[in-house]
């Protein structure tokens, strides 16, 4: 397993947590690929190690924990928001690669975070991987009364995680949530998922406030405005047996019509995966990451 060290940024009043991992070659003395990762809602950076370690030597990789998650401080509100997301991108690379564009990859979340920051700033993207973050659900205005309801409802009674009994029992809920996750797979994931407690249990590495709805509907057409301006190359990366479009309620026209907002576009579907096709196909990920980040423009 490829060894990482971790990297601590003061970003916008957070001590960030950043996983990197050393490039260990670069041919004839050049200088490293260099690669951001940004993981999905509920994981942490440590989601990435099977992908890093179907990469080649060449890649030097960072991984950052979002705020609430992983090694970084939570947020100082009550729930999270999608700008405070791409304005910690923002400084995150400025300390990351502040002198070059960027090769971002996101999943899920980071992958919504990624696609919009490369259209609000797209001269600092050289290339887009987005794994399964293709949006959020379409919504309409009539639903803003109910939502902001809701809102206030959860305030008052914040949600709490389920903690386990040990490392093993959160093992068990992982590959119960994706069945093609593998045994040592889970248990590595477990101890980065989860900590432990002073009362023995193990607890997740997470903000509960996580699971706060969000008061603000998201704004389909803000956000393909963002999509239609990034200029970098983009591969968009699904899975055959994600439940997530089924869930969103994503139609194959609205699906296409996602993918078509984006101008430079090449799209990819992983066989045999799930939503946590970094989990569950990282060789295979690996190779079309690197084949779509050294070759030329679509």
């Amino acid at each position: 397993m490829r060894p990482a060290e971790s990297l601590y940024f003061d970003i916008r009043g957070l001590k960030y947590h950043v996983r990197h991992w050393s490039a260990a070659t670069a041919a004839s003395g050049a200088a490293p690929r260099r690669l951001v990762l940004l993981h999905g809602w509920m994981d942490v950076s440590a989601s990435f190690q099977f992908l890093v370690d179907a990469l080649g030597d060449a890649w030097e990789v960072f991984a950052p924990d979002w705020r609430g998650y992983g090694l970084t401080d939570w947020g100082r509100s009550d729930c999270y928001w999608f700008p405070d997301y791409v304005a910690d991108l923002d400084a995150l690379l400025d300390r990351i690669q502040p002198e070059a564009p960027v090769n971002l990859v996101g999943h899920s979340l980071g992958g919504n975070v990624a696609a919009l920051y490369a259209g609000v700033l797209p001269e600092r993207i050289a290339r887009l991987v987005n794994l399964e973050g293709f949006g959020m659900q379409r919504t309409r205005p009539d639903q803003a009364p109910k939502r902001y309801a809701l809102w206030l409802d959860e305030l008052r009674g914040p949600p709490q995680l389920k903690p386990y009994a040990g490392f093993s029992e959160l093992a068990d809920r992982l590959q119960k949530n994706n069945p093609r996750l593998q045994r040592d797979r889970a248990e590595f994931l477990a101890r980065h998922w989860g900590r432990l407690a002073d009362d023995g249990q193990v607890v997740l590495r997470g903000d509960p406030a996580h699971k706060i709805i969000n008061p603000v509907l998201y704004q389909y057409e803000e956000a393909r405005a963002c999509w239609q301006s990034i200029t970098a190359p983009v591969l968009w990366v699904d899975a055959d047996g994600s439940e997530i479009p089924k869930r969103m309620k994503l139609g194959a026209e609205d699906y296409a019509d996602r993918r078509n907002a984006h101008r430079n576009l090449r799209y990819v579907t992983v066989k045999d995966a799930g939503h946590m096709l970094h989990h569950d196909q990282p060789e295979r990920v690996a190779r079309l990451i690197e084949e779509f980040l050294q070759g030329p423009g679509i």
